[in-house]
């Protein structure tokens, strides 16, 4: 049986990264693959892999992507090596009774050769019990640092798909697209001040978001330059 009841984390996806929310140049197609992938029996892989630089929505991607699963009424979860690599591998056993596992940031076990070899284990599995498995990392699968063999090929032998980092007139829009799911009504000059003012990753941007849409809720005002100047700066 899995011990996913005695793992010490956070489980809890937001509430607000979903594939509506996700904006990228190719949001639409990256976004059917995913869906497709999980809805659809496995018939050539049961892996997907995801990579991209830090703050391209890799993670956006997996919690979407168990938010859709929860939508086909599919059991789902998604853990980040950020906190994993801390604990023991025995916390993989018995994940592929999910339907669905997401794992984040796999960079993080480059070097690490017990994390890998139970990694490739649990993709094994997921393979006996066909289930569906999506990794993210931050490099293609070959320029991971993997030293186990076998993991890197069984990554690359999934779909693989870039995720690329947004253009700054795109980081607006994208920003416009999950403010637009609150409720909130960011026009263009504002959203570009915003992009102006904060760090340009969109991390940076869409926490700003969340700290402009709860002072706005407090303040019961709208979201405005001025507004930004006085929450923010």
């Amino acid at each position: 049986m899995t011990k996913i009841s005695q793992l010490p984390l956070a489980v809890h996806l937001p509430d607000d990264e979903t594939f509506e929310s996700f904006y990228s140049i190719d949001s639409g197609a990256i976004s059917g693959q995913l869906k497709a992938f999980i809805n659809k029996p496995a018939v050539t892989t049961n892996g997907f892999y995801l990579f991209g630089q830090q703050g391209v929505g890799k993670s956006h991607l997996l919690h979407a992507s168990c938010a859709y699963a929860s939508e086909m009424k599919l059991t789902s979860l998604c853990l980040s090596f950020s906190e994993l690599k801390q604990l023991s591998v025995e916390l993989l056993d018995g994940l592929e009774q999910f339907d669905l596992i997401c794992l984040d940031d796999l960079q993080l076990i480059a070097g690490n050769n017990e994390w890998q070899q139970a990694v490739f284990d649990l993709y094994n599995r997921v393979i006996e019990q066909d289930k569906k498995l999506i990794i993210a990392g931050n490099n293609p699968s070959n320029s991971l640092l993997i030293t186990l063999p076998d993991l890197e090929s069984r990554i690359g032998w999934g779909f693989t798909e870039q995720i690329k980092p947004l253009a700054d007139e795109d980081k607006i829009k994208a920003i416009q697209v999950r403010s637009k799911l609150r409720g909130i009504e960011l026009n263009d000059e504002t959203a570009k001040f915003l992009l102006n003012r904060l760090s340009r990753d969109m991390n940076s941007l869409i926490k700003g978001l969340d700290t402009l849409d709860k002072a706005s809720i407090t303040a019961q005002r709208k979201i405005t330059i001025p507004f930004i100047k006085d929450v923010l700066f």
